[in-house]
């Protein structure tokens, strides 16, 4: 615990001692935007991949799938969340990027960069979990605050980036 506190910059080490982790948190949220939130793995599970295009596996077989008993109604509405946010993570993913190398350029200290990277993370590890599990109307709001949540975390980043840049 204490060596992920060092990291992290919030114990006695000193700031020259944190290594900068930007490159660790763009190869976890490239996978897992890209690979863990691929809503590929969930249709071949349930039978309804089609890999020649799969983008209209949903649209195309979806309401088949449940007509013929392949799957349910609520595993179909699980699946089509999946992909949205499969999506979304695809479409956030130049925010982290462009804020991570905006910082690590900019010479944003690496405790800073690191604690930013590790709350984006675990914000867009909430997104997933509740945008995909989630299907009640009011507990679905969460989402939108991890949302927010993960973009803040990178909006301070470009924020402590552009005064060091500015100065």
């Amino acid at each position: 615990m204490s060596a992920l506190l060092t990291s992290l910059g919030l114990s006695g080490a000193s700031a020259t001692n944190i290594p900068n982790y930007a490159p660790a948190f763009v190869g976890f949220h490239f996978l897992f935007a890209y690979g863990v939130l691929s809503s590929r793995t969930l249709k071949q599970w349930y039978g309804i991949d089609h890999n020649v295009s799969p983008r209209e596996d949903l649209a195309k077989y979806g309401e088949a799938a449940v007509r013929e008993g392949k799957i349910t109604r609520r595993q179909l509405d699980m699946l089509k969340r999946n992909e949205s946010a499969h999506a979304n993570s695809v479409e956030n993913f130049p925010l982290l990027v462009a804020s991570l190398l905006f910082a690590s350029h900019a010479g944003v200290s690496a405790s800073t960069i690191n604690v930013a990277g590790l709350s984006y993370t675990v914000a867009r590890v909430c997104y997933g979990v509740v945008y995909i599990l989630v299907d009640h109307p009011t507990w679905s709001q969460v989402r939108g605050l991890t949302w927010w949540w993960g973009n803040l975390s990178c909006l301070v980043l470009l924020w402590k980036a552009g005064k060091l840049l500015a100065a």
